[in-house]
């Protein structure tokens, strides 16, 4: 962690979080594991400790959306999930005093992160796979997508070595 105060911050988030979803153990313990996944990614990976809370951060509020989408529209689905979490995401962490441009990245990654294309960045490119680890295992994603996800979403040395190990997968190895 970068310094106490960045710490005592990133407590307080956790525990907003775990009211903000109060009776939901299920999204509760969706977070805390990206949360941990992403940790373990960005250590593997060799994260500056500026990038690591901010990843820190944005596994921790990544779903925020699903609350508010739900509330709106009466059910959620990753577009609804995206357009609301951003919004929502930029208010909470700004109200809890986060830096201005943490705020504006961590936001846009929520507003995207089920979105493949265009990943733009370690911070981005570590939260979708962490996101995956969990959801492959939740059954929010078919196990037989996950050739595909190793082959076109993955980037990371962690994470496909995580991806291969919890799922027994081995890539295909092309012929010589």
């Amino acid at each position: 962690m970068r310094n106490e105060h960045d710490k005592e911050k990133l407590t307080r988030l956790i525990w907003f979080m775990t009211e903000y979803y109060k009776g939901d153990a299920a999204r509760i313990q969706h977070f805390t594991k990206v949360y941990t996944f992403c940790d373990w990614i960005a250590s593997g990976e060799s994260v500056d400790d500026a990038t690591r809370y901010r990843l820190a951060v944005l596994a921790l509020v990544h779903d925020i959306g699903i609350k508010a989408a739900i509330e709106k529209y009466g059910h959620y689905n990753a577009k609804l999930q995206e357009q609301e979490g951003l919004v929502v995401a930029e208010q909470v962490l700004s109200q809890m005093g986060f830096d201005p441009e943490l705020v504006q990245r961590v936001s846009q990654i929520v507003g995207r992160h089920h979105t493949y294309t265009d990943i733009d960045g370690i911070d981005c490119q570590i939260l979708i796979e962490a996101d995956f680890l969990v959801n492959f295992r939740e059954g929010h994603q078919p196990l037989t997508a996950i050739p595909n996800v190793y082959e076109n979403i993955f980037r990371t040395k962690t994470g496909r070595q995580l991806l291969c190990t919890m799922y027994d997968f081995s890539p295909a190895v092309p012929a010589i």
